[in-house]
């Protein structure tokens, strides 16, 4: 079920934004005194076009990118079932741990005018249920963007936030909350929304920008949104963004050294970027599955190249929170990711979406797209805390103090997929600041990948342990 609802009073909104600046362009905004967040996806977006889709076509045959190995073939991609395997997912959805009864929120700028039927498509395609998708526009019909490309950017986002939110817990709710705009402003206020109408279990931003460049007084307000969410115990994630240890200077001409709000801050949990390395699936002669594959393999930091890079470093703003205090001790800030998940393109997830030449310059149709970028992580994390709500019978409210735990308990292996390769650092190239140094993955937690990419069938449970919540 699809529901469109346009925010009146006492009409229920949506949850909270997303996170983490792409762009290696930053939008004209960036360049005035009104600042702009930019989807994870990028503001070119991270993707491939994987070929068209059959809108009608219900479980169809496998993409020729879910039959390559990650990365030793180029083009590689995963599918549902390759994730869930590689992530120990399908143990829980086979018990019944699907999100049933809980609530995800994502919020992104101006939406899509065509996710009613794109995730539809989605589901037929790979056998999952339709969910029930309420849309949510709390400050009226969207703005129009400043440019078809800008347009095309959020609702790729859009696409895979909503997407691959339900892939991981199938059978809750989704709540897609429209932002008139991608200022600052007014993603700000859809958040403020979110959280003065109490709305969902958990909360999914896939955008950002360098903490620079968010105004003072908007990242004050920000922070007292995200405490009121606390104290309604929803729990809220955002990207850490794709462009390793660098973000757009704020007047778009160049990189510096800097980290992403609202990822940085302490009472959101920030997800980083790995490049997965899954056993690919196989197909029979007539593209039907013949092995899902998706065993996992190994996982390093994502650092594809410029632009196309794992987000990660330290705060100048916020000072180190005390569940950092165990493993964070060469500075006193604030230092993200918290965890991570697979971002990489070479490896990225499989996406349905329908665009033609104003917005993907081809002709009018549905696709398959290959999405990579950290925009991937925070809504399946979020869909990691669906299960765990559901299994908790509650919700389980901020999750950093318990994953601090979890990873100085001398167990993280049993919760984490530990990376310990890569690093973030920004390659030389024609784009003023670099190169940039970066941050590298080490055993237990970093500044690269946090504590790692989740083990879910074990993971879950520890999260929905009464006390860990």
């Amino acid at each position: 079920m699809i529901t469109r609802l346009r925010a009146r009073l006492l009409v229920l909104a949506v949850l909270a934004p997303a996170v983490i600046a792409a762009a290696l362009t930053a939008s004209a905004g960036h360049k005035t005194a009104v600042h702009q967040m930019t989807p994870a996806v990028g503001a070119s977006p991270k993707y491939a076009v994987e070929g068209r889709i059959d809108p009608d076509l219900q479980v169809g045959p496998l993409r020729s990118c879910q039959t390559r190995l990650t990365p030793s073939a180029a083009g590689s991609c995963y599918g549902p079932d390759q994730i869930r395997q590689a992530y120990a997912i399908q143990p829980l959805l086979d018990a019944g741990i699907t999100g049933k009864g809980r609530t995800i929120v994502i919020i992104d700028a101006f939406g899509s005018n065509t996710i009613q039927s794109d995730l539809p498509a989605f589901d037929g395609y790979f056998g999952l249920p339709d969910p029930t998708l309420n849309i949510i526009e709390p400050q009226g019909t969207p703005s129009t963007p400043s440019s078809p490309a800008d347009g095309f950017s959020w609702k790729a986002e859009t696409t895979l936030d909503v997407e691959w939110a339900h892939t991981v817990a199938p059978g809750a709710t989704i709540d897609l909350v429209v932002a008139k705009s991608d200022n600052d402003a007014d993603i700000l206020a859809a958040t403020k929304y979110v959280a003065d109408h109490n709305l969902g279990d958990v909360v999914s931003q896939s955008f950002g920008e360098a903490e620079a460049c968010m105004d003072p007084s908007l990242l004050t307000q920000q922070h007292a949104v995200f405490g009121q969410l606390a104290a309604e115990h929803v729990t809220v994630f955002a990207s850490t963004g794709d462009e390793g240890a660098a973000l757009p200077t704020c007047d778009g001409t160049g990189y510096m050294k800097a980290t992403s709000t609202p990822a940085t801050d302490p009472l959101v949990t920030a997800v980083g970027g790995t490049q997965l390395i899954a056993a690919p699936a196989t197909a029979n002669p007539d593209g039907t599955v013949m092995n899902i594959g998706g065993t996992w393999m190994s996982e390093t930091t994502w650092n594809e190249g410029v632009g196309l890079s794992d987000g990660g470093g330290v705060s100048s703003i916020y000072g180190r929170p005390d569940f950092q205090a165990p493993v964070v001790k060469d500075t006193h800030m604030r230092e993200i990711p918290d965890i991570s998940y697979n971002a990489a393109v070479n490896g990225g997830v499989l996406g349905v979406l329908t665009c033609g030449p104003t917005e993907c310059g081809l002709p009018q149709a549905t696709y398959f797209f290959r999405f990579g970028g950290t925009s991937a992580g925070s809504p399946q994390w979020s869909g990691l805390v669906a299960l765990a709500d559901q299994m908790a019978g509650g919700r389980i409210g901020g999750i950093n103090q318990t994953l601090y735990k979890l990873g100085k308990g001398g167990s993280a292996g049993s919760y984490f997929h530990d990376i310990t390769t890569g690093n973030n650092s920004v390659a030389a190239s024609s784009i003023p600041g670099t190169p940039i140094t970066g941050y590298s993955a080490l055993p237990g937690w970093d500044e690269a990948t946090g504590w790692g990419t989740p083990i879910f069938n074990t993971l879950v449970p520890a999260l929905a342990k009464p006390g860990n919540g």
